[in-house]
C-alpha cells in the first residue's frame, strides 16, 4: 500500500485550512476575542495531528516543523475573523447560512485528516494493523475539534451532534480497503474523502444521528419517576 508524498501533503493542507476556518467560525459564535479566534482555529487545525504524531513517535509533532502549515492555519483563521468583523451585521444575521458553511468546511477537514491519519500510520509501518490505521485516522479527524470544544467549555460536538466520528470510521475503513486491494493512492484518497463528506452532508440534511437516551421520551420518564 504505497502512499505518495503528494497525497499526504495535499490532505494535510486541505485539513489544516478547513479546520482552521471551522475552528475560527465556532470561536466567533462563542464570542471569543481575536486571540481566542486565532487560538481555537489553530488548535482545531493541529490538535488531532499532534496527538497522532505523538502516538506514532514523532516528537515534537510535525506541525511545529512546517512553517507552511502554520502560516496557512494562521492566515485562514485570521481571514475568517477579519471578514466576520468587517461584515459583522450581515454575518450574525445569517446564522443558519454560517452554520451550513461551517458544516461543509468542517466535513472537508474531517475527511482530509482521516485520510492523512491513515497515511501516517501506514508510513510508520502499521499497514498490517487495520484497527490502528482506522483509529489513527479517526483520532486525527476528531481530535482537534474535541480539544477546541473542551477549551471553550462545551461538550464536544462529536459526542452530541450529527454523525461525525462514525463518518470518519466508515471512510477510514473504505480508504484502507481500497489501498489493500491496490487501488491507486490518489484515487483511494479522494474516494474516501468524498464518502466522508457525503455522509456528513446527508446526516445534516436528513437529520441522521446515533441513538440517545432521553427523559423526554415519556415511557422512559414514567419508569424513572416510579
Amino acid at each position: 500500500m504505497e502512499i505518495t508524498d503528494f497525497v499526504f501533503s495535499l490532505t494535510e493542507m486541505i485539513g489544516t485550512v478547513s479546520f482552521a476556518v471551522s475552528g475560527a467560525m465556532i470561536a466567533i459564535a462563542r464570542k471569543l476575542d481575536a486571540f481566542g479566534v486565532l487560538a481555537l482555529g489553530m488548535i482545531t487545525a493541529f490538535g488531532g495531528g499532534a496527538v497522532r504524531d505523538l502516538l506514532i513517535g514523532y516528537v515534537p509533532p510535525r506541525c511545529f516543523y512546517s512553517f507552511r502549515l502554520l502560516a496557512a492555519a494562521f492566515v485562514s483563521a485570521l481571514a475568517v475573523f477579519v471578514i466576520a468583523y468587517i461584515l459583522r451585521e450581515h454575518y450574525f444575521r445569517r446564522e443558519k447560512l454560517i452554520d451550513g458553511i461551517n458544516n461543509i468546511v468542517d466535513s472537508v477537514g474531517l475527511a482530509a485528516f482521516t485520510v492523512s491519519g491513515i497515511q501516517a500510520a501506514i508510513t510508520a509501518g502499521e499497514s498490517q494493523n487495520p484497527y490502528f490505521c482506522v483509529f489513527l485516522g479517526m483520532l486525527t479527524g476528531v481530535g482537534g475539534g474535541i480539544l477546541r470544544d473542551c477549551m471553550s467549555r462545551t461538550i464536544p460536538l462529536v459526542f452530541t451532534k450529527r454523525v461525525y466520528a462514525t463518518a470518519s470510521i466508515i471512510g477510514g475503513i473504505g480508504y484502507y480497503l481500497l489501498l489493500h486491494f491496490e487501488c491507486p493512492g490518489n484515487a483511494a484518497a479522494f474516494i474516501a474523502m468524498a464518502l466522508i463528506v457525503a455522509i456528513r452532508i446527508c446526516a445534516t440534511v436528513f437529520h441522521w444521528s446515533l441513538p440517545k437516551i432521553s427523559l423526554h421520551d415519556e415511557s422512559v420518564k414514567e419508569k424513572v419517576e416510579k
